[in-house]
């Protein structure tokens, strides 16, 4: 696993990475939704577009036991390996883990030998993550300098806290609970870093008892869920700071830093308004000796017939944008929104990080609009979730499920998987690749989108 010199893959810097070849292949989370229950999946999606199998899948390695609900998952090491305090500089970027949401178990895959045909070389039971860390539902990983931190939703019993814990880059063993002192951060969700300020910062989505049965409209309406951003000693592991983002500002989820390591500065998503279910994106930053927050976009609702709308919403007449995912490309120029419900991609420069411009915007899906893709011959539904972008900032991917329970209330039908891709134009403004339209099996969901080699969003850099 180690290398007498740093793996290829490895950047100094987001403008070196940027610099990389081209990535020929996607690895895609695939939620299997069969009756009876089958196992979850890994897809290996052809990128390359000089190849016949362009836009289709390659290869797959289903999950040996049903119930995972595969969501996020990540490497188990990357570019922040060459921080010059890194303790492991010639470690590979070779397995992913894939943690199951609801199962709790980690899957640790192989794509080393044989990246169209990955294979499973180790699950960690729940039973060892709860007792090594007292944490269940995996959600998040990041490869850190000093090991890779995953975030989780809650305890075993589906109650909270939730928080991180720490994995080798070596052995992959699971370590133990990060936080030495939590403060008041009593939900989990996603965590980032500012590594040249020592700095992490983490999100709140609710406990496993609040979302695993879909959203609860008593608890949004009485502004239950996540609200808060954390700020955390990184070196220390202490919570030093709580940012209240009002608690109108419900599911405060995914993190976006700035890539370059001398900005401290970066973008947060939340996910709906209770006062007029609009959703935002927020930019934190240093503000003397303290982190401050200021709501720089908002999206608001669309007005719809009821008669259209599944249950949660006829009685707001209105496709709330619900904002599931973001991505910043690796000059930290674009942000990419998902807008879930109503079926947008927004692209905006955030050139300024405080006063962001449109760039660009397509549609597909949505819970009213049900757009077509250009290579599409009926409607579509789900809309745009989980988006990756390339080193380049040139190709953009996305896919549409987002968690089982809450796809079938805002989509009762059943969501009918795809993954698209855009291309991105420098200069700002993006568009479909018409030749890259991707159905997935029915019973089949894709979530999740990593790019071989490193994307935008799952590497972190110690240099400008």
């Amino acid at each position: 696993m180690a290398t007498w010199t740093p793996d290829p893959t490895f950047y100094p810097s987001a403008r070196l990475a940027a610099q990389g070849p081209r990535e020929k292949l996607a690895y895609v989370a695939m939620l299997n939704v069969a009756t009876p229950p089958r196992p979850d999946a890994l897809d290996v999606v052809d990128l390359d577009p000089e190849s016949r199998t362009y836009a289709q899948r390659v290869g797959r390695v289903e999950m040996p036991q049903v119930g995972d609900e595969l969501h996020h998952f990540g490497w188990n090491a990357c570019s922040s390996a060459l921080c010059p305090y890194a303790p492991h500089p010639h470690i590979e970027r070779r397995y992913l883990i894939v943690p199951g949401l609801r199962s709790s178990r980690l899957h640790i895959i192989d794509v080393k030998d044989n990246p169209r045909a990955p294979k499973i070389v180790r699950t960690i039971p729940a039973e060892d993550v709860a007792a090594r860390t007292g944490y269940s539902r995996p959600h998040t990983l990041h490869c850190g300098p000093e090991g890779i931190y995953v975030s989780a939703l809650g305890a075993p019993d589906g109650g909270g806290p939730g928080g991180v814990f720490l994995m080798d880059h070596e052995s992959l063993n699971v370590l133990g609970r990060w936080e030495m002192d939590r403060g008041p951060q009593f939900f989990a969700y996603d965590l980032w870093w500012h590594l040249g300020y020592d700095t992490m910062l983490t999100s709140e989505w609710g406990t496993p008892n609040m979302i695993e049965n879909g959203v609860v409209p008593e608890l949004l309406l009485g502004g239950k869920y996540g609200h808060h951003l954390h700020v955390w000693d990184l070196k220390r592991r202490r919570h030093i700071q709580e940012i209240d983002l009002g608690p109108e500002q419900q599911m405060v989820l995914e993190l976006r830093p700035a890539h370059d390591p001398t900005k401290a500065y970066g973008f947060a998503g939340v996910v709906v308004s209770t006062k007029d279910l609009s959703a935002s994106i927020w930019t934190w930053h240093r503000e003397s000796e303290k982190w401050a927050v200021r709501k720089v976009i908002e999206i608001p609702a669309e007005p719809a017939d009821p008669a259209q709308l599944p249950p949660l919403l006829k009685g707001f007449k209105a496709v709330p944008p619900l904002i599931t995912d973001i991505a910043l490309s690796l000059d930290d120029r674009f942000l990419y929104v998902s807008c879930w419900g109503t079926g947008e991609m927004r692209q905006y420069d955030v050139s300024d990080p405080f006063n962001p411009k449109l760039a660009g915007s397509v549609r597909i899906g949505g819970i009213v609009a049900r757009a077509k893709h250009p290579a599409s011959d009926a409607p579509l539904n789900g809309g745009p979730q989980m988006v990756e972008v390339s080193r380049d900032g040139r190709r953009v991917y996305f896919t549409n499920s987002l968690y089982r329970a809450w796809d079938e209330q805002f989509y009762p039908e059943g969501i009918r998987g795809w993954m698209v891709k855009l291309d991105a134009d420098p200069a700002g403004g993006i568009k479909f690749d018409e030749r890259f339209f991707l159905e997935t099996e029915p019973a089949l969901r894709p979530h999740q989108v990593r790019l071989e080699g490193g994307d935008a969003s799952s590497d972190s850099y110690c240099y400008a």
